[in-house]
C-alpha cells in the first residue's frame, strides 16, 4: 500500500477523528497530503467554484504526475515559517453531498488526459449536511497530466504542486525509462589455505612455492534500482596485474550466460536475450576468487564494468599498491586480525566504484 493510499484509508476508517488528530498534532502539508478550504457554497453558483476547480486540477496533475496524494477538503492551514502550512482548524464544506457531486463532475475535465483513478469519500456529515471530503489521487499510469485551467503540467514537490521544468517534461514525453544497474558485492569470504589443499595452484614443479596463501571469494551481482526492466545485462572484467606470478584471479559459476571469447585475464559476459531483470531485482553474474601469496612483486589491479542495454555503465576497480598488498597478506597469514576486519579492509579500502 502506498503512502497516499494509507492516508486515504485512515481517513475512511477513522473519519473526523483523523482530522482532529491532524490538527492536534500540527500535521503539515507534505508530499502526499494537502489541505483545502472549499470556496463553493452554492449560494451564487450551481457548479464547482473556479478556485476549487483550479485547486482540484493542480492536485490531480501534481499528485498524478508524482507518487499520488490526498486532498482533505474542509481544513484551514496556518503558515509556519519553519515547517510550512500546518492544519489549524476545521472549516466544514457546505452541503458536503452537493460538493461531492460537483467534484465528481469536474474530475474528468480537470486534466488532459483525464485521470480515471481519482476517488472521493465523505469523511463525515453533520445534521446540517456540512462536513469533510477526502480526494484520493493515485499515481497516474498515463503521464504527464496537464491542467485544463492554465495548461500547466505540475509535479508534487514537498508540500506544493509546482510547474514541471521543461527538462522533466521532455523526459516524461521522451524515450521510455531506462534501467539503472548498480554493483553489488555479496557473500564475501576470506580463507587461509595450505598449498596442499589445492595443489593445482602451485604445482610441485615450481621451485619454492608458498606454503600458505590467502583466498578471497565474493560474488559480483547486479541490482536494478529503476522502474524499468533490464535486458542484456553485461559484465566485463580485466585483470591488469595480479601482483605476483603466484597470485591468481578466477571467475566461476557463470554458465547461465554467454561468455564472449576473450584473452587471458579477461572475462566478458552478457545475459541471454530471454533473461529480463525486473525493477528492484538482483542478478548474480559470477563468483570471483582472488588468490594472494606472500610473494609480492607489483601492484594488484582488477578493473570491471557492469550495465545493461540502455543503461549507463558502472565501473569498479580493485587496486592495491604492492606495499599495502604485502602488508595485507602478511596480516592475514599471521591470523592476528578477525576475518571480518580483514574483509572490511579489503573491500573498504581497495574497492572503488563509480
Amino acid at each position: 500500500m502506498s503512502r497516499a493510499e494509507d492516508i486515504f484509508q485512515r481517513l475512511v476508517y477513522f473519519g473526523e477523528d483523523a482530522i482532529d488528530e491532524f490538527i492536534i498534532n500540527g500535521q503539515t502539508e507534505e508530499l502526499f497530503l494537502d489541505f483545502k478550504q472549499a470556496v463553493s457554497t452554492g449560494k451564487n453558483f450551481n457548479t464547482l467554484h473556479r478556485d476549487d476547480r483550479k485547486n482540484l486540477a493542480k492536485a490531480i496533475s501534481g499528485f498524478g504526475n508524482s507518487e499520488g496524494g490526498v486532498v482533505v477538503w474542509g481544513v484551514e492551514c496556518a503558515r509556519d515559517a519553519e515547517v510550512g502550512d500546518v492544519a489549524q482548524a476545521k472549516v466544514k464544506v457546505k452541503n458536503v453531498h452537493r460538493f461531492l457531486s460537483w467534484l465528481e463532475g469536474a474530475i474528468s475535465g480537470c486534466t488532459i488526459p483525464s485521470h480515471n483513478g481519482v476517488r472521493n469519500h465523505i469523511i463525515s456529515c453533520d445534521e446540517n449536511g456540512d462536513g469533510f471530503i477526502a480526494t484520493y489521487i493515485p499515481k497516474s499510469e498515463i503521464t504527464p497530466l496537464m491542467t485544463t485551467t492554465n495548461s500547466t503540467i505540475y509535479l508534487r514537490s514537498g508540500s506544493n504542486n509546482v510547474p514541471a521544468p521543461y527538462a522533466v517534461i521532455a523526459g516524461m514525453f521522451g524515450k521510455r525509462p531506462q534501467p539503472n544497474i548498480e554493483l553489488d558485492i555479496e557473500d564475501k569470504s576470506l580463507e587461509i589455505l595450505e598449498n596442499a589443499d589445492e595443489d593445482i595452484l602451485y604445482p610441485k614443479t615450481i621451485d619454492n612455492p608458498p606454503e600458505k596463501y590467502v583466498k578471497i571469494s565474493f560474488y559480483i551481482q547486479a541490482h536494478n534500482e529503476s522502474n524499468a526492466i533490464g535486458r542484456e545485462l553485461y559484465l566485463s572484467c580485466t585483470t591488469e596485474s595480479t601482483g605476483s606470478e603466484y597470485n591468481k584471479v578466477r571467475f566461476l559459476n557463470y554458465n547461465q550466460m554467454d561468455a564472449l571469447t576473450g584473452i587471458s585475464g579477461h572475462l566478458n559476459l552478457i545475459t541471454r536475450p530471454d533473461l529480463r531483470l525486473p525493477p528492484r531485482g538482483r542478478f548474480r553474474f559470477t563468483q570471483v576468487q582472488i588468490i594472494l601469496s606472500p610473494y609480492v612483486e607489483e601492484d594488484f589491479c582488477l578493473n570491471g564494468v557492469i550495465g545493461a542495454e540502455g543503461s549507463a555503465p558502472k565501473d569498479f576497480r580493485f587496486y592495491i599498491p604492492k606495499n599495502q598488498l604485502r602488508s595485507f597478506v602478511a596480516k592475514a597469514l599471521r591470523e592476528e586480525d578477525e576475518t571480518s576486519v580483514l574483509l572490511n579492509e579489503f573491500f573498504g579500502n581497495y574497492l572503488k566504484s563509480a
